[in-house]
Order: C-alpha cells, then structure tokens, then sequence
C-alpha cells in the first residue's frame, strides 16, 4: 500500500478540528459550510491556493464578522475538503489508495492549480497517481472502487478509465512482473451460484487466472469495462475469461436451487437495505452483464455453467435477448450437459408446466442446426424468446455467428444427447400438465439414426400414459406413432407386450418383430420369409409389412438398470389372450363405421388372434415359463 505525505509541519496524526484549531491560531474572517459542517478560517493562505474561494468571495457580499461561502456539492465530503485545507494551510497530510481519488476531486473542484501558485495540490496528486498507485495492483483495484463514490467527477478527470487501463495492463503482463501488494490466495467460496449441489474447485495462487478472485470485488459496472479493456487485447485465452466470469458469478449471484428456490447470499452494506425488488433488479442486471461478457469462442465456458445461469434468468426474469444468448450458445456445446441441467423451472405466467420445455426446445432446435445452411423460411416461433439482441450481445454477433459457422454437432455428439433427450423425457412425462403435442415435438426432434434403440424413449411413453390416464385412443395412437417397435430390447418387448395402456396396433408390432427376432437368431441372421399365413393377415389388417422389417434386429441392447421395466405378474397365455380378443373387439366396434363407409369388407379379427399357431414362439415361452415358475411357488 503506497502513502504520500505532504506538508512542511512535523507528522502527527490530525483530528477534524484541526482545521479549526489552526484558524484560531490567526482572526478568522472566512466561514465555508461544505456538506453541512461549517468551518472557521483565515482568507490567507486559503485563497491563495484555491481559485474557486477566491472567485466565490468576491462574488459574495461583505459581512462585518465573517464571510460566508456555501459549497453544499463539494466532492469526497468533509474528510475531503479538510484533506485541502491542511495542504494550503501547510499541515501535512496523508495520501494512500483510500482518499486519492476523493483528494483529487476535491482539488479539482477548488481549482487548486498549477496557474494558481506553483506546486499546487493538483499536481503533486498527479505525480503521486502515475507513479505510485496505477503502478501497484491492489492500489490500482482500490482506487478503482472509490471511483463509485464520485462517478461523474471521476470519469471526467479520467481517474475511472486510467486505473482500468492500469489493471488490464497488469492482467495482461507476466503475474511475475507485476508488483502485489494484494493476497491473491483468499479462499475461493464452495458454493456455485445458481446452484447448490456444485462446487467451485480451489483455484492456486500461481496459476494463470490469480487476477480473477480480485476482480470479482469491483461492482458489476466497473468490472464489465475491466473485462471489456482484457477482452479488446485478444492476449488472452477465452477460457480464463470464461473462468473469471464464473468466479464474479458465483460472487455476487445468488444461489439458485434445482426446485427455483433462491438461497441468500452474503451481502454487502448497500443491499442489506435495500429492498426485495431492488435486489433483484440488481440481480437481473448483474446476469444480464455477465451474459454479454461471454466469450464468442466455443468452449470458452462449460455448458453446466451456461445453463445454471439461464435457470438463473428464468428466476430473475431476465431480458429475452439474455436468454436466447444462453439458450444458443448452450446448443453449441449440449453433449456436455447433463439431463438435471436441462430440468429448468417454469416461472411463466401463461402455462402451468413444472419445467421450461420452450427453451429446452430452442437449445435442441440450435444443436441440431450446427453445421447446415440457414433456413429459407422463418425458423418455429420461440414463444417467449424474442428475436432480437441486447446492444452487448450485438458487439459480438458477428465473431460468435463464425463460430457457429465453424462448428458442428458430430454423430457421437447427437447420440449422448439422444440419450439426454429421452431422459429429460422420463422426468417431464411425469407433469400432469405437460401437453401431449410438446412431448412428441421434443422426442421428434431427435433425428432417427440418433437412436439406436428405443428402450428410453417406451420408458418415456409408459410413464406419460400413466400420468395422464384422460388421454382418449386417438391421442395414444398418436403418441405412440413414434416409437420404432424394431428397436425395442427383449426386456422392452416383453414389457410392451403386457402394456394394456398401449394401442393394440403397437402390441402387435411387437409381437411381430419378437417373433422375427427370433426367426432371424434361429436362421443365424437370415431373413424371415416364412411368416404364417394368419400372422400375415393380421400384419396386414394393421397396415404392417413384414419385407420392410426382414433384416436382422438386435439382440444385445437392454433397458438401463435405473429404468427397468417390470415384467413381474405377466397373465397367462389365456388371459394374455382374452386380453387381445377384448381390444380387437374394441378396435372392430370404433372401425366398424369406417369400413362400411369405404366399401371394406373386413373379418372379425378374432379369427385371426384365434387362428395363431399353437406352437410357442420365443416370446411366448418366455411369458409362459414364467408364470409356470409363479405358480410352482404357490
């Protein structure tokens, strides 16, 4: 920490009525009231130092005890105008990082110059700024932070834009080069804002971002043009930026639970108080800040990082143009997230759904995008995005359009995301309110070769059809239109086939492709051409062709252990059987009217279920088997 002293008397610590003491020394004929205090004191040698007394003591009428001069706007208060007082009435006074700023606004506001007297105040506070203070790196950070007090004064003496220069400088140079005077080495905090389950890792002392943890006291104002001044360089790489921002974050947001709820964070003496609306106004912007200084690099910032502070812009009811920032640069780098990342909460007003899907939707839509030419024709409205972008973000849309441009999702990329997608399925199926056409746009959005096999996604549909027991056969049907019955495992399949919420169409796909698999495995892959004769007709009452489907299916794909299926209490083969017979009959009733109106002679389509060959096929065995074992152990 630098001092400077000044003055020709010996060092001794002054109170505030020092000033007075020395004015009762000589007839005091000047009364200043600065900021509600009042001081008695000789026009000599006060004047003489201070244009602006002089001007304002001529301006004023003459009193026959004291003259009196009003400065009600006095900059840096009364410590700062006793600090001028004592150098022109020769007290020494002591100068440090704490009171320079204020001193020189102070100084400035008198006019106390070098065409005044020669060796003024003004210009020893200037040699002592430029030599000493913007030279240290924790004078330069605490000098910075008095600037709040005095704004206008000092972003028009350059006091503002000189230190910030100073600590760009300082970030940018060799760390071992620069001169601390500041433990950089303070313990980083282990919460995560945004979130509570994450934590921060330990940042060392000697590594290449030891300047962020500084940083991250300055107000969000003074910090946004720090960055903006280390950005402008292009020194250094976008992950310490990225990094320093996470810091400041995890700072200064607050913390935001996985259920929305908003946890308390420390907070300094000006928000205490402050009022609810008032905080998260700060809040808000604050966030909004930060999304701006987002480096356009891909990579730059983790993707959990990104959606913790898009969860935190639901909370904080951020502007659109911040959420669409997050939402697309979340696309560029999905297969990094996680399926709780993507469980944001839904604070809207216009549906009741536990979870955000809209902006779930907009992230899947950008990754999806990676790599393609942009659309002839307007992209699906964004419901609650607006398109358009924050006056920040548009200072870098040009260099972030070329990253876009440059990257692109890979396979292995779309099938980790596939597989997040389906889980993010299973936990937003359960909302009683979640619509049934946002569920098949979300799982439609997957291209199909994404998908290697369905498990998942039968997983997802089971337990929609469970949460939402109204929905009537149309809209199951409809449901289940994208699930590939191909792609089920066996455990998948034995499951479907005892699911009395799916349409009977799905059942007899699977038992269909059952049946082929296990043609196929005893043929040691061959094509399945001998299907029975009823079984064809059953196919085709169902518009299913067996040639599209004769090429050997997989045998080796399972249901995750978390999501297993249960295949416990499976009917028996008579039951299984009445079971079919009573929903074809179902099926034959509601088509009846339609196949009468088309001229379609149709049979009963008990005869087909009846006319299934007695031999046991390998599904059958499996059900049959089971319930065996069952009944034994009764």
């Amino acid at each position: 920490m630098k001092f400077m002293k000044l003055g020709s008397r010996p060092d001794t610590f002054y109170t505030a009525e020092a000033v007075r003491s020395v004015s009762s020394e000589v007839s005091s004929d000047l009364l200043i009231q600065a900021k509600g205090t009042r001081y008695l004191l000789h026009k000599f040698p006060l004047l003489s130092k201070c244009l602006r007394l002089q001007r304002l003591c001529s301006e004023s009428p003459d009193s026959p005890q004291h003259q009196i001069v009003q400065l009600p706007d006095f900059p840096g208060g009364v410590e700062a105008f006793e600090l001028c007082a004592k150098f022109c009435y020769g007290i020494t006074i002591t100068l440090s990082p704490y009171n320079i700023v204020a001193a020189r606004c102070a100084a400035e506001y008198l006019q106390m110059t070098e065409d005044v007297e020669k060796g003024n105040l003004i210009c020893k506070l200037e040699v002592f700024f430029n030599s000493c203070i913007l030279h240290g790196w924790k004078d330069s950070i605490v000098a910075l932070q008095t600037t709040k007090a005095m704004p206008l004064w000092s972003q028009d003496l350059s006091i503002t834009t000189r230190c910030i220069e100073a600590v760009a400088s300082k970030v940018l140079n060799n760390p071992s080069k620069v001169s601390l005077s500041h433990t950089h080495s303070r313990r980083v905090k282990d919460e995560v804002s945004c979130n509570g389950t994450e934590s921060l890792k330990h940042h060392k002392s000697a590594s290449k971002g030891w300047w962020a943890e500084d940083l991250a006291e300055l107000s969000i104002d003074l910090y946004w043009r720090t960055m903006i001044a280390i950005k402008s360089s292009s020194k250094l790489p976008s992950k310490l930026i990225g990094e320093a921002l996470k810091i400041y974050a995890s700072r200064w947001l607050p913390i935001i639970t996985s259920n929305g709820l908003v946890k308390k964070q420390t907070s300094s003496d000006s928000e205490s108080s402050d009022s609810a609306g008032e905080i998260t106004l700060k809040h808000r912007l604050l966030l909004e800040s930060i999304v701006s200084l987002l480096p356009a690099e891909k990579g730059a910032v983790s993707c959990s990082f990104l959606l913790k502070l898009l969860k935190a812009s639901n909370i904080l009811n951020a502007s659109s143009s911040s959420k669409l920032e997050l939402a697309t640069r979340v696309g560029l780098q999905l297969e990094e997230a996680t399926m709780n990342d993507l469980l944001i909460p839904s604070l809207s007003y216009k549906n009741d759904t536990l979870y955000d899907v809209e902006v779930v939707m907009t992230i899947l839509e950008q990754f999806m995008s990676q790599g393609q030419s942009p659309p002839t024709s307007p992209p699906r409205s964004r419901l609650a995005f607006e398109r358009r972008r924050s006056r920040s973000a548009e200072n870098i849309n040009f260099e972030f359009q070329e990253s876009r441009k440059s990257s692109s999702a890979s396979h292995s990329s779309k099938l980790k995301v596939a597989k997040i997608v389906d889980k993010y399925l299973h936990e937003v199926a359960r909302d009683v309110n979640f619509p049934l056409s946002k569920f098949i746009a979300l799982a439609e959005i997957i291209p199909d070769f994404a998908r290697h096999d369905h498990d998942d996604l039968y997983r997802a549909i089971d337990i929609y059809l469970r949460a939402h027991p109204e929905l009537n056969k149309s809209e199951r049907k409809r449901l289940c239109r994208i699930l590939d019955c191909k792609k089920l495992s066996m455990e998948a399949c034995m499951h479907a086939a005892q699911n009395e919420l799916l349409p009977l169409r799905v059942v007899v796909q699977v038992l269909f492709f059952e049946q082929a698999r296990a043609a196929a495995t005893a043929a040691g892959g061959g094509k399945v051409t001998d299907l029975p004769s009823n079984i064809k007709e059953l196919l085709a009452t169902h518009a299913i062709d067996p040639s599209k489907y004769a090429a050997p299916l997989s045998t080796t794909t399972s249901i995750h252990a978390e999501d297993n299926l249960s295949v416990s209490g499976f009917k028996s083969p008579k039951s299984r059987s009445s079971t079919l017979r009573m929903k074809l009959a179902e099926e034959d009733d509601l088509d009846e009217n339609y196949a009468l109106r088309n001229g379609i002679v149709r049979n009963s389509r008990f005869k087909y279920i009846c006319a299934i060959p007695t031999q046991p096929k390998k599904m059958f065995c499996k059900l049959w088997s089971t319930n065996r074992s069952a009944n034994e152990k009764n």
